[in-house]
């Protein structure tokens, strides 16, 4: 799962599919890890795959454990810096670039909460 940085600091968020678990919430674009691949290929596989762009420099962010009852998750979550290319939302998802102090103002799946804390604490710093 990446937080996409754009060169105004603004982030890339996606709306997820009505009919997805979760559905309508929105949330860090990435994916899943594929058989065999490292976390790193995964996260630019499946941010070229679902919005087009070919990520440069990432970071570890941090990594969250959360169970939902009917299903639970993994995500390692990674700061991505600069990207080539221009956002789509290729699966059809809706995409808003978002001011870190707006984050707030969204509704996130809650495994994500985290991740929402983790960037306004490092955009406070």
């Amino acid at each position: 799962m990446g937080v996409i940085l754009d060169q105004d600091r603004n982030i890339l968020l996606a709306r997820r599919a009505p009919q997805s678990h979760q559905g309508g919430l929105w949330e860090f674009p990435g994916g899943k890890v594929e058989a065999g691949e490292s976390l790193e290929l995964a996260l630019r596989r499946e941010l070229r795959e679902e919005l087009g762009i070919t990520i440069g420099r990432t970071s570890a962010l941090l990594e969250i454990t959360h169970d939902y009852g009917d299903k639970a998750v993994l995500l390692d979550v990674h700061m991505v810096w600069d990207f080539t290319g221009e956002a789509q939302g290729l699966e059809g998802q809706p995409l808003a670039w978002v001011a870190a102090e707006e984050l707030t103002r969204y509704q996130f799946p809650a495994a994500n909460v985290p991740i929402v804390d983790a960037v306004m604490k490092l955009f406070k710093g």
